[in-house]
């Protein structure tokens, strides 16, 4: 399998590219959307609510950590999580631009 040249697309690209990530697997998007649910931390255990293992729970917590989406603090031996309302904000902007960007074109076919 091939390598993926990032560095070949521009910047808005690959940052339009790794908000999408996050929508890419049903898990992160139950994760989301019970995170915007409760409207507010969950230090609580997600595998009821989400139905998965913690290894892959936690895996998908990372994913959405790193992405931006969700930030975690740490309360005693649990990591409280809850949406990063910034990035959030700042990924709706990215992907209402590239989502619409067919409003001011005609079709071609």
């Amino acid at each position: 399998m091939g390598l993926v040249k990032t560095e070949i697309f521009t910047d808005k690209q690959n940052e339009i590219a790794r908000f999408a990530k996050a929508f890419a697997h049903p898990a992160r998007v139950a994760i989301l959307q019970y995170l915007y649910k409760i409207n507010s931390c969950v230090c609580g255990d997600l595998v009821n609510e989400i139905g998965l293992a913690q290894p892959t729970i936690s895996q998908h917590l990372k994913e959405l950590k790193n992405l931006g989406l969700i930030k975690g603090s740490i309360e005693g031996t649990s990591v409280c999580y809850c949406i990063d309302s910034e990035n959030w904000s700042k990924m709706k902007q990215v992907m209402a631009v590239f989502l619409d960007q067919d409003l001011s074109q005609k079709t071609c076919c």
